[in-house]
């Protein structure tokens, strides 16, 4: 029997990203608890008033997946990670942004192309980029993949994720040496495996679960740290 390593909350604006974090919990951090928390209204809003108008209703499901237990919290929504990464200070425990560790990874690489399905995301994964990169600006290029986000919605999975690969193998730069592919949304990783390109791409699901247990594991720590201190 696995000994429980923490609780993690997760907040998704799908189902579809359930199954994936489970799948990644059980590779690669077992014992780690996921509850997963899934509202597709907040990214419906999101997308039609900005993600600052969701920002009360955001705020409202971390604080009660903290006072149901929660050691952290993972926003895997790349249009309101920003609003969620914010609630931090307030809760007291870990928020974290599913995409900052690929961002991070891709602030190496003078160029990136972030490939979107959705519109709402280029904005929130573009200022990310730059806020990692620092003085060391990267140039950017962007695509959406409008027609890729009509089959998600329809439950075409395998027409979605043809359609990002499709995407990427097209875009500017991925013949050059010094690019890298980033994948803005976390739902578009399993895309990778049908794709031609041979340069890098990024996607967040992995890295940013990866931080997130790390985050719930420092976050123990401390606080057994704290009950032997009194």
């Amino acid at each position: 029997m696995v000994t429980p390593a923490g609780t993690l909350a997760l907040l998704h604006t799908s189902p579809v990203h359930v199954p994936v974090f489970d799948g990644l919990r059980d590779l690669h951090h077992p014992g780690l608890a996921l509850r997963h928390l899934v509202d597709e209204e907040l990214l419906v809003r999101a997308r039609e008033a900005g993600p600052e108008a969701v920002a009360g209703s955001v705020a409202a499901v971390l604080a009660a997946a903290v006072e149901d237990g929660a050691d952290a919290v993972l926003c895997t929504c790349s249009t309101i990670g920003a609003v969620a990464e914010r609630q931090a200070g307030r809760l007291g425990v870990p928020v974290l942004r599913v995409d900052r560790p690929m961002a991070a990874e891709a602030a190496r690489f003078p160029r990136i192309i972030v490939v979107a399905a959705l519109r709402s995301t280029v904005e929130p994964t573009v200022a990310l980029i730059a806020e990692e990169s620092g003085p060391k600006a990267s140039l950017i290029a962007t695509a959406v993949v409008d027609e890729a986000w009509e089959l998600f919605e329809a439950g075409d999975r395998d027409g979605y994720l043809d359609a990002v690969a499709a995407a990427v193998d097209r875009a500017p730069w991925t013949g050059t040496d010094d690019s890298v592919v980033v994948l803005a949304q976390a739902s578009m990783a399993d895309a990778v495996d049908r794709m031609t390109t041979r340069r890098p791409v990024l996607a967040s699901p992995r890295p940013g679960l990866a931080a997130a247990a790390a985050a719930v594991a420092a976050a123990r720590t401390a606080t057994a740290g704290d009950r032997d201190a009194r």
